[in-house]
């Protein structure tokens, strides 16, 4: 099956993840380095440049236990060791962060926000 080639001048893609407990969500993110610009109907978008995602204040355990994001950045272990030094897992008592895994396609850390959701911080080896 052939697959019709579309061109559709697409701007951005943005994800909405859910927040056990919204404000600490929120200063979490704050801390992490991302702009808020908050939205009516209880939801914030969180922009760091040109990219970002919609925080909720919403919870529903299945989905953000199962919300996963992934993070391109240029310089991956120049990237963790900035964020160590913002000290977030002492002062979130649910923010893990891991050391950097290194894989045949690239390299990644994880980092856990307050409520479970998985962020995989990655540089890949070739540009995918």
């Amino acid at each position: 099956m052939k697959s019709l080639k579309m061109n559709h001048n697409i701007k951005s893609i943005r994800t909405f993840i859910g927040a056990k407990n919204y404000n600490l969500s929120r200063q979490f993110y704050l801390d992490f380095g991302f702009e808020e610009i908050k939205m009516p109907y209880k939801m914030s978008y969180f922009k760091c440049g040109e990219f970002g995602f919609y925080l909720q204040d919403a919870y529903v355990k299945r989905w953000v236990d199962n919300s996963m994001i992934f993070l391109e950045v240029q310089n991956l272990e120049q990237h963790l060791d900035d964020i160590k030094k913002l000290n977030l897992i002492t002062k979130y008592q649910k923010v893990k962060i891991s050391e950097i895994q290194y894989n045949d396609w690239g390299n990644e850390y994880f980092i856990h926000d307050p409520s479970g959701v998985l962020w995989h911080i990655g540089e890949f080896k070739n540009s995918h």
